[in-house]
């Protein structure tokens, strides 16, 4: 019997599973490159504005122009990102239920906050008549449904691979990480959207300016990337099941997200700290590096020669007529008594 025309083959029907169209592997993140886009036009837009500040200032605001935008950028984009954790092994597995074909591939894993990524990658990419080259994700934040993508994937008909390594962080699977992952993640994200808003509301307090308070703020943006980075950890020590295919086992390890987070944090720490104790110490030095000092001088310094004579010649003028005597400025009626 032949299939009635628009249905999907698949191994219920007498037939391995297959894809219907072509399965290519998504290039970048279009979360994460929208937000780098928005950092990157406002720091054009500060860089436009700069030849209009004066003197030794212009090289401390564009200094500190540069480092907000840094860890205001690095704290949006942890959030989307998906290799806080990751881990790849090359190895001979099969490829599908049910075939005995084996490739050779690169298996990859990608954990972030909100799901993980697994990626298979073939060496070469066109083996079996077939171009292996897949990227999947499957989400476990708070709104997903991590069993009902599994079960979306398995009638799909994923590749074995992908489905052996998404099976592990099931909710159901024995090694028990499914809910580790995604409360930890959740409580990570909700620390990072804070340490969000102290770095706005320290941009604000410094712009006012109140420089302690802001310090302290960017001392509470330190503490909060630390929190997170500790929220994550929990996960990341809890017991994992052996993921091995054949004689190779797939082993994880912090990623780049995790390491640039830490960074951050530990720059937030050593800025607030640094301006704190030049609060106390020489707070002159700690105005000259936000423009509240030397003004004037700065302003006179950059003067020009025809400015500077006409201020010259009315200070002169003011004084040639305190000078001058009081009987040319008032005359005094004498009635004689």
């Amino acid at each position: 019997l032949l299939p009635l025309p628009g249905t999907v083959m698949t191994l219920f029907d007498g037939s391995f599973p297959f894809y219907p169209n072509t399965r290519t592997r998504f290039p970048f993140n279009t979360t994460l490159v929208l937000i780098i886009s928005v950092f990157l036009t406002v720091l054009a837009m500060f860089i436009l504005i700069l030849p209009g500040i004066r003197g030794k200032g212009r090289f401390f605001w564009l200094l500190r122009v540069v480092t907000s935008l840094f860890i205001g950028a690095v704290i949006l984009s942890v959030n989307f990102t998906r290799d806080w954790e990751i881990g790849r092994v090359m190895a001979n597995t099969s490829y599908k239920s049910f075939s005995h074909a084996i490739v050779n591939a690169e298996i990859g894993l990608h954990i972030g906050l909100a799901g993980v990524n697994i990626t298979l990658v073939g060496n070469p990419v066109n083996q079996i008549s077939e171009t292996i080259n897949y990227n999947e994700h499957f989400a476990w934040h708070l709104g997903a449904d991590y069993t009902c993508i599994y079960a979306h994937s398995l009638a799909k008909g994923l590749p074995s691979p992908i489905l052996y390594v998404a099976e592990k962080f099931s909710q159901h699977s024995p090694c028990g990480v499914h809910s580790q992952y995604r409360i930890s993640g959740h409580y990570t994200s909700v620390t990072l959207w804070l340490a969000f808003c102290t770095w706005l509301i320290s941009n604000m307090l410094f712009s006012m300016p109140i420089l302690l308070y802001g310090s302290y703020m960017i001392l509470l943006t330190a503490a909060l990337l630390i929190c997170s980075l500790l929220f994550f950890s929990v996960a990341r020590n809890s017991p994992m099941c052996t993921i091995r295919f054949g004689p190779a086992s797939l082993q994880t390890v912090y990623g780049a997200s995790f390491w640039l987070t830490l960074a951050t944090g530990l720059l937030c720490f050593l800025l607030g700290l640094g301006m704190i104790v030049l609060n106390s110490v020489q707070p002159e030095k700690l105005k000259l590096v936000f423009n509240l000092s030397k003004e004037g001088r700065e302003e006179e310094e950059e003067e020009g020669p025809v400015q500077r004579s006409l201020r010259d010649k009315a200070s002169s003028s003011e004084q040639d007529m305190l000078l001058a005597p009081l009987s040319e400025h008032c005359k005094v009626m004498v009635t004689q008594l």
